[in-house]
């Protein structure tokens, strides 16, 4: 071996990462390049959107088959303004489709390790960390964008149903876009949540277990004996679902947190996994 390749540093090596050529921006378009390559990428997308856009013509038609209902005094009581009610229909159909868009984000960091490519991506980009913020930057804006086009689209094909039934559906209206704005939160929250949990777990079918358990499963299970238990009435409202439904109600809902003390919620329970995720993926071995 030769004197100049005994005291050539690592990092010099021929083809070694850390040849200070990396770039966040370049690590960012590598994963928007990976993650639109993906077969299942497109099929989850157009499937959330599809689930969106339905249930927003679903729920605006049942409602406006029961506006008669909704306009007595009774009824009226319970479930309270009108307008409101009509604002959320739009974008009802995250609650269905959270588990889809989810799944998806879960994959983008759980596809790594099934097919072995974190091997490589890793190699190239050795502090790790890089590679995770550049997901879950990809991951926020394809979720984002994602809820947007929906809601818009599911207030598209409601408006003329709505209109049908003389239901109010204003788009400059303060419910309709405390809905859209808080409903593209939900829907990245829920996102960033999956990403987290792929990173931890590194199985999809797992993950995406302890995703509907968290979203489904634990939330009916509060919810059910919440009536008979005080103190699960109060936890309820520390769940990430009841959190991001309260923002897009609005103040004023029943046995619900204040409007910051929500977003502080929803904030911790995308802060918290993040930052675990992060951490374990520095300290773990691949």
């Amino acid at each position: 071996m030769s004197t100049e390749a005994m005291t050539r540093p690592r990092s010099a090596a021929p083809g070694a990462a850390g040849n200070g050529k990396l770039t966040f921006a370049g690590i960012l378009r590598s994963e928007f390049i990976k993650f639109t390559s993906l077969p299942s990428t497109l099929v989850l997308v157009l499937s959330t959107i599809a689930v969106m856009v339905g249930f927003a013509a679903f729920s605006t038609w049942l409602v406006g088959q029961t506006s008669g209902l909704l306009k007595s005094p009774e009824v009226a009581g319970q479930i309270g303004n009108l307008n409101d009610v009509t604002a959320g229909l739009p974008a009802s159909g995250i609650s269905f489709a959270q588990l889809i868009i989810g799944s998806l984000a879960i994959m983008v960091m759980s596809s790594e390790f099934a097919t072995g490519s974190a091997r490589s991506t890793f190699v190239a980009v050795p502090t790790r960390q890089p590679v995770f913020w550049a997901k879950v930057l990809m991951v926020t804006i394809v979720s984002a964008l994602v809820a947007l086009v929906s809601i818009l689209l599911g207030y598209a094909v409601a408006k003329p149903i709505a209109g049908s039934y003389n239901l109010p559906l204003e788009f400059t209206s303060e419910a309709f876009q405390r809905n859209l704005w808080f409903g593209m939160l939900y829907v990245v929250m829920v996102s960033l949540i999956g990403l987290a949990l792929g990173s931890l777990l590194r199985n999809s079918a797992g993950a995406i277990v302890v995703l509907a358990a968290i979203f489904f499963v634990l939330s009916g299970v509060v919810s059910g004996f919440g009536t008979m238990v005080e103190w699960l009435a109060d936890a309820m409202r520390f769940l990430p679902d009841h959190a991001a439904s309260a923002l897009m109600m609005g103040p004023g809902g029943e046995n619900m947190l204040e409007t910051w003390q929500s977003g502080l919620v929803v904030a911790a329970w995308i802060a918290i996994p993040l930052a675990a995720a992060a951490l374990v993926l520095q300290r773990r071995d691949i």
